[in-house]
């Protein structure tokens, strides 16, 4: 767990950081013709088909969504149909959602809808809702949540990441099920 831990702690952390430098970057682009999939009347940016991919110390990640919707005056991005590629020189990992916010002044953000992330290792978490929030290195939700790997599957009605402390707690009524490797 802590290693899932230190994993997740990086993607969530990374994911705040690019995804608010390149749509800051871009809102100062040029604008994009309107797109009528949501109400987005006060949005002051709109991008459609949303396709980022960038390099930071060894990191490489890919953002892709339907489309973004940035509000200057609230300091927030809404995303539609996200998925996230992050690729570590040891692993990669994608994390998936039908929507997401992104608050800019706080880099917290929030993931709805269908959330799975998957690790190259094999790892699975499967929930409806994930949050950040940037200033305690916190991710959580207070949705049902669902662990696997290597057929072993944990469940919870919560999750929370403390990534400073390297600490992950499966909250709520816990089920757990677990299959031993095979030894090679």
């Amino acid at each position: 767990m802590r290693n899932l831990a230190r994993g997740i702690l990086a993607i969530v952390a990374l994911f705040v950081v690019l995804v608010a430098g390149t749509l800051i970057a871009k809102s100062r682009a040029t604008r994009l013709e309107p797109v009528d999939a949501l109400p987005s009347s006060t949005a002051d940016l709109q991008i459609k088909e949303v396709d980022l991919e960038e390099e930071t110390r060894g990191v490489r990640w890919r953002l892709k969504a339907e489309q973004a919707l940035m509000y200057e005056k609230t300091g927030q991005t809404k995303l539609r149909n996200l998925a996230v590629q992050v690729h570590e020189k040891d692993r990669s990992w994608t994390i998936v959602g039908e929507e997401g916010d992104l608050y800019q002044k706080t880099k917290n953000v929030e993931i709805r809808g269908g959330v799975v992330l998957t690790s190259s290792d094999g790892m699975r978490l499967e929930t409806t809702v994930m949050r950040w929030d940037s200033a305690d290195k916190l991710m959580w939700t207070d949705a049902p949540v669902t662990l696997s790997r290597d057929g072993s599957v944990v469940k919870g009605s919560g999750l929370k990441v403390r990534m400073d402390d390297e600490v992950t707690t499966v909250t709520g009524r816990v089920h757990a099920t677990f299959v031993p490797r095979a030894r090679p």
